[in-house]
């Protein structure tokens, strides 16, 4: 057994999960609703508040199937349940980032302000860290890929730079630093001079 497929997924408080006989998984749940199409051969079995992944062969591929099909209907259940969230920290001089209704506006030391519109189901929230005062931007939603995906989106407009770290970042993220050039000694030139 797939040590992943075998685990159970609990099913909290309000969320409803059916499966349609072409494979289509649609949960619904405080949040909002998932649809999702999943390999048909892959059962569903809810027992006792938890739903049961099943496949129906010890094939290779149901297998594979096996694990995914339980991760996936997971991150749907936690997703109409309690929601997911990227927590982006901007950090440089000047860089800021506020909201435009339902778009992001971020100044990240271009000669123009980026405007970023949200993906389907994508909410922004912006404020700033406690202990260093940098802007920091929220994504909120309640499919996981779709939040991964708008995050890195928003991180591309300016990955960290490795000397001074300056850019977009993943809270919690390590960027590795550089040491910069040092000037020589004795100042400028190092030629002899003229006699």
């Amino acid at each position: 057994m797939s040590r992943i497929g075998k685990q159970p997924v609990p099913l909290p408080k309000g969320v409803e999960v059916t499966k349609d006989t072409d494979g289509t998984v649609t949960v619904k749940g405080p949040k909002g609703t998932l649809v999702r199409k999943l390999h048909p051969e892959m059962a569903i079995r809810i027992e006792d508040g938890n739903l049961h992944v099943q496949r129906p062969t010890d094939h290779e591929s149901h297998r594979a199937l096996h694990g995914l099909t339980r991760s996936l209907v997971n991150n749907m259940v936690i997703g109409v349940s309690t929601g997911y969230k990227k927590i982006l920290e901007i950090e440089g001089v000047g860089f800021r980032a506020a909201k435009d209704g339902p778009k992001l506006v971020l100044n990240l030391g271009f000669s123009h302000q980026v405007p970023v519109e949200p993906l389907p189901g994508i909410e922004f929230e912006v404020g700033q860290d406690t202990g260093t005062r940098r802007p920091v931007v929220t994504v909120t939603g309640i499919d996981k890929e779709v939040v991964g995906q708008q995050a890195a989106v928003i991180r591309k407009l300016k990955m960290p730079e490795p000397y001074k770290g300056k850019g977009i970042r993943y809270q919690g993220e390590l960027v590795r630093r550089k040491a910069g050039k040092s000037g020589k000694a004795g100042g400028k030139g190092g030629g002899k001079g003229k006699k």
